[in-house]
């Protein structure tokens, strides 16, 4: 059992950064794919509106 505890000890920082980086990019690549849909549409109703 104290090896077990000593290994997580050892894992636990590692584990905690990854879950950090994995929630981080998340964030950012549902950022970036609401932001292209708000652009995406935006353009669309500007070029409904701007054709000749």
């Amino acid at each position: 059992m104290n090896d077990f505890l000593a290994a997580l000890t050892v894992l636990l920082p590692s584990l905690g950064v990854g879950l950090l980086f994995f929630i981080a990019m998340r964030a950012l690549l549902n950022a970036d794919r609401s932001e292209r849909r708000a652009f995406a549409e935006e353009e669309e109703r500007f070029l409904k509106n701007h054709s000749d």
